[in-house]
């Protein structure tokens, strides 16, 4: 058989099963199991697939057959390479070049070893794997489970990107659904040399099957006077008099618009505070953990322990965190919440799960709430850049970026009007602060018409003339495009007469908070048809003005803020493709397939450039980029952004982005701003919100897109702070910096796609021998040379630095010389980010620019970080184009070698129109007997490159 030798001796045990169970098929690329099937909670049939070396992929039903559908997010065409299936007395042993798969005859548990016979991952006794049946209309599936076991020692990285700034989620928990800040990515990374991805759309849970209970689920619960079955309420409102309210609280369930109702009647929360208090006792011992769901500002205290220090968010967009809390059987513990809701309406939950069941206890554990059969992935590496790369052999290549994009985005919510964006982009080059990007927001539109893809005349009255001024000044536009439609619109209509919108919001006459409110829906991106005509709307209308990028917002789909699971998924359904619980996750993914394959059919050779609030595994082969949403201006918030895109850039997707600053923001800056207009004084909140942005922006100066927007206060570096404020002279320098290391930023930008790479990269990456590493969430790799550590706390000047045991480290600003191994507080002056830079780095140094082609890279610096071998490869392409697929491009491989003091220039491999065939390079060694700051255009050994390899003694 094509691609496969089969030990003859299994042709025996195949005859012999014919006829007595279990039955095993060879398939042309792996085996099929028949299991005896005791319930139909348990699998009938399992399938064991190769697609490569490291690639196995494992599906179960409980049903005859499996059913014939195709997944979403695996790329079609994988080839399978060659294995071997022979019969191993109990257990069928398939094997590849590098893995060995034994499957149990008796039940089909599956145990996943490497060449040597070491174990490295295996379902639990008995597969671990359970198929309960549902039916939501009118199909029927299964909501699954599987477990595998998991050592102590096993960490976990991935999941996509969520708010409770948790890194490592080993004995953690995380549901998998997609909301505004939450974007779900069912792929994690073990540092036991695998990753797993899981292949269903629908609601997820990982490391706990089980959903959060309401307290009196749990616990028995006593108000303030020790009376059992409840919590005190206390709602206080001072408004000239004492407004106060107490009732009794079986539970802390106000969470979305339908539970909200549940709060005291006639009681305004604008400017009230709540207390909730009493008791809790616990039936069982051990850790619970509880998530907390709130909007406005809130503490938590257990056992008069403050255990979630005051956090806020928006009364439109509330958030969640997680906490663990351990309990005694019997023992009663104080339990108190205090509650400020911000706004009219507002939101504040409290729910709690148990501790986790026996079972479920040591393992890594998977649920969804509807599949037609049981999916995932294996993929195995000797580190966690191979077992990304085997990710991306599954679900696509990430395609490098347009250049410009690794420049500096410029946004707000939002330039009202055509003279107002372009301003902006005025002071930029007045100021000559560097900017590729700036762009158009939502409510562009006519009020009454959001879907149209027009212009309102009176704010925008010559949209082409408005993008041309863009160009002409060197930069590139975005705009914001959703796939939300007002039913009075041409657009809705022409959905809406195929069939192709969603109908509940529409039958339920939901409105919006535009104006009046209006009525509109979402367009069905499961529907071919329908992702075709979004296309063609926008190709007809926005397109022709030449805009440059696509914003995808509220692509979650968030048809309506603030609703129960239960609504979210009549509002976005049912799709073309079944219910919407089946497919409930994976709507950006489909809306941006819309308009990667909408514009390469008509632009083949232009790169694509999406942005879009929501994701999923496969994302990145559309040329699409994901933002954390509209996160808090807090500094928890800030730090819960590095957690947050550490973990989404291990699950496989590269390029991420943040709103510098934070999307919603606290009255009290909004306050500090409009008094500093009035008077030109600082007060402490206007102070204190110069910093945030200060840290924010150092900080995002080394993510992979570097991007600021946000609502009031305006988010322009000259509107945070005057010229000569250590404000904005920050962060004009890390802006400064950013274009400094286009050579290297955009080097990255081509390892994404030629080697599968990963741009912003948890120290776990690449020194996963130090077990030191394993919790660090709050520093980080840009790239291969920098440790970037973040300041995410108030007034901090100094904050605590792990430096991986990997030889030594230089400080960026000044060249000193620091050894791995050791923790150490460093410095942080208000206007710099600690930076660090790993012995044996190489960094191309490009000339000051103001955007990302204004002139070529002529001269480079080369930084050289002695003390060890170490390597880089400078990449360059046409940066607008695909040729690059094509082979149109170059690489010059620079090598040290720290014992003889050489640095190696390599020949040049490959070309591309418009190549600098000539060039210099100034060296510039830095070594621990000679440390140098870094200055851009530093003095060194200039060497005269034509393309042709050199070594030079440093």
């Amino acid at each position: 058989m094509k691609n496969k030798r089969i030990h003859l001796c299994l042709f025996a045990g195949l005859l012999f099963a014919a006829c007595s169970q279990p039955q095993y098929q060879l398939t042309d690329d792996g085996v099929i199991l028949n299991l005896r099937q005791e319930n139909k909670v348990e699998a009938s049939k399992l399938r064991v697939q190769v697609l490569g070396d490291e690639l196995i992929h494992v599906s179960a039903t409980p049903d005859k057959d499996f059913p014939t559908d195709s997944s979403l997010i695996i790329v079609p065409g994988l080839q399978t390479v060659p294995f071997e299936v022979e019969d191993a007395g109990d257990s069928i042993l398939l094997s590849t070049a590098r893995l060995n798969v034994m499957v149990s005859k008796l039940d089909g548990g599956i145990q996943f070893k490497d060449k040597a016979g070491h174990l490295i991952l295996a379902e639990k006794s008995g597969g671990g794997r359970t198929f309960s049946p549902i039916e939501e209309e009118g199909t029927k599936g299964y909501s699954v489970r599987q477990l595998f076991n998991s050592p102590d020692d096993e960490d976990f990285y991935g999941l996509g990107q969520h708010q409770s700034d948790e890194f490592n989620y080993k004995g953690k928990s995380e549901e998998l659904f997609q909301y505004n800040t939450k974007v779900s990515v069912p792929f994690i990374v073990s540092n036991k040399n695998y990753g797993l991805l899981w292949d269903s759309y629908s609601l997820s849970r990982f490391g706990d099957s089980r959903e959060y209970k309401q307290l009196n689920r749990v616990f028995n619960l006593y108000n303030k006077k020790g009376e059992r079955g409840s919590l005190t309420g206390t709602y206080q409102r001072w408004n000239g008099d004492l407004k106060q309210m107490v009732r009794e609280e079986d539970s802390l369930c106000f969470e979305d618009i339908k539970s909200i109702k549940n709060l005291p009647e006639n009681f305004p929360l604008k400017g009230a505070s709540v207390t909730y208090e009493g008791d809790i006792e616990a039936s069982e011992s051990g850790a619970f953990r509880f998530i907390l769901y709130y909007a406005g500002y809130v503490k938590v205290y257990l056992n008069n322990e403050l255990v979630v220090p005051e956090r806020w968010r928006t009364a439109w967009n509330p958030n969640s965190y997680k906490f663990t809390f351990e309990l005694e059987a019997g023992k009663r513990v104080p339990l108190r919440v205090e509650w400020k809701p911000d706004g009219g309406r507002s939101y504040c939950g409290l729910r709690v799960q148990t501790p986790q069941p026996e079972d479920e206890q040591n393992s890594q554990v998977w649920w969804s709430e509807m599949n037609k059969k049981l999916d995932y992935y294996f993929v195995y590496g000797d580190s966690m850049d191979e077992i990304i790369k085997g990710y991306r052999t599954l679900t696509g290549k990430s395609q490098i970026m347009p250049k410009w994009a690794m420049g500096y985005w410029q946004s707000r919510e939002r330039y009202k009007t055509q003279d107002e964006i372009l301003d902006v982009l005025k002071e930029f080059r007045k100021r000559k602060i560097p900017i590729d990007n700036i762009v158009l927001d939502w409510n562009y539109w006519r009020e009454s018409e959001w879907g149209s893809h027009e212009f309102d005349e009176k704010r925008f009255p010559n949209p082409k003339e408005m993008v041309d001024s863009i160009h002409a000044m060197n930069a590139k536009m975005m705009i914001s495009v959703w796939p939300k439609f007002y039913v009075t619109t041409a657009h809705f209509k022409e959905f809406d007469e195929k069939g192709w919108m969603y109908q509940q919001a529409v039958k339920d006459s939901v409105r919006d908070w535009v104006g009046p409110g209006y009525v509109g829906s979402f367009y069905d991106a499961y529907s071919a048809g329908a992702r075709k005509l979004f296309w063609k709307q926008m190709y007809e209308k926005l397109y022709p003005l030449g805009i440059d990028a696509w914003w995808m917002d509220a692509s979650e789909p968030n048809v309506l803020d603030c609703t129960d699971m239960e609504y979210r998924k009549s509002l976005c359904g049912p799709t073309a493709l079944g219910p919407s619980a089946e497919y409930f996750n994976t709507y950006a993914l489909m809306n941006a397939e819309a308009i990667y394959n909408g514009q390469r059919s008509v632009a083949p050779n232009k790169r694509v450039f999406l942005l879009t609030r929501s994701g999923f595994a496969g994302l990145q082969r559309y040329s699409t980029a994901t933002w954390s949403g509209d996160i808090g201006t807090r500094w928890e918030d800030m730090k819960a952004q590095i957690s947050a895109g550490l973990n989404f850039s291990i699950s496989g997707v590269p390029y991420w982005t943040m709103d510098i600053g934070g999307f919603c923001v606290e009255d009290r800056y909004v306050a500090g701003q409009m008094e500093y207009n009035k008077s030109g004084k600082e007060n402490a909140d206007y102070k204190e919100w110069r910093e945030l942005n200060t840290r924010w922006y150092q900080f995002g100066a080394f993510a992979p897109l570097y991007r600021s927007h946000g609502q009031f206060p305006f988010r322009e570096v000259w509107n945070i702070a005057p010229k000569g404020h250590p404000a904005y002279e920050s962060i004009t320098y890390y802006t400064d910096l950013r274009y400094r290391l286009m050579p290297y930023i955009y080097s990255l930008a081509g390892m994404t796609y030629f080697n599968d790479y990963t741009i912003m990269r948890p120290l776990v990456m690449d020194f996963s021998f130090d077990k030191r590493v394993e919790n660090i969430g709050d520093q980080y790799m840009f790239g291969p040379s920098f440790m970037v550590c973040p300041i995410y706390r108030y007034e901090d000047r100094q904050r605590d630095v792990y430096f991986p045991n990997n030889g030594g480290w230089y400080n960026f600003y000044s060249g000193e010389y620091i050894a791995g191994g050791q923790k150490l507080t460093v410095d942080a002056p208000y206007e710099r980010i600690p930076l660090f830079v790993k012995e044996g780095a190489i960094i191309p140094v490009g000339p000051e620019i103001q955007y990302t082609e204004e002139k070529p890279a002529a001269e480079i610096v080369l930084y050289v970080y002695r003390g060890q071998n170490g390597n880089f490869t400078l990449y360059e392409d046409e940066g607008v184009n695909y040729n690059y697929e094509k082979g149109a491009c170059s690489n010059i491989l620079f090598s040290y070698n720290d014992a003889e003091g050489t640095l190696t220039i390599g020949d040049r491999k490959g070309e591309f129109d418009g190549m600098l065939k000539e060039r210099n390079f100034v060296i510039v060694p830095v070594s621990k007997e000679n440390p140098k700051a870094f200055q851009p255009d530093a003095q060194g050994q200039t060497v005269h490159y034509d393309g042709h390899q050199q070594t030079i003694k440093l």
